[in-house]
């Protein structure tokens, strides 16, 4: 079956909930995706499986050249069959039709074989502050 990939794709919260609570392992929370996404976002993009959402990833923006990926999310049942990379190849696209000229991404060490093999990005010098 086809998997669809949709910038700026319409959700249920609910499932996004469901697919959030599945991605990073926790309990399913009443967050409303929609409010948040459509008043802080650039964009993000929606996978889809006969219907059912089964990937996401948000893409925040600094209203100028850089965008930061945030929140990707893959179904349990679709890791590692390449959801993942068509969802960050597609937010890289919806940014780049939004003349944003950088990609950002922070992510866990487990990670980086996914975003920088896979995805393309490239290690910098960055610096976080954790204010909690």
């Amino acid at each position: 079956m086809t998997i669809t990939y949709e910038w700026r794709g319409d959700f249920d919260n609910t499932d996004l909930n469901a697919l959030h609570a599945e991605a990073f392992g926790h309990g399913q929370t009443l967050t409303d995706w929609h409010t948040q996404v459509n008043r802080h976002s650039l964009g993000w993009v929606c996978a889809r499986k006969a219907g059912r959402l089964v990937g996401f990833v948000n893409v925040a923006w600094d209203g100028g050249a850089h965008a930061f990926i945030l929140d990707t999310m893959v179904a349990q049942d679709l890791r590692e069959a390449g959801v993942g990379t068509e969802l960050v190849a597609a937010a890289a696209r919806g940014a780049c039709s939004a003349n944003c000229e950088w990609l950002h991404v922070d992510f866990e060490e487990h990670l980086r074989p996914f975003y920088f093999n896979a995805c393309g990005f490239r290690p910098t010098d960055a610096g976080l502050i954790a204010l909690r």
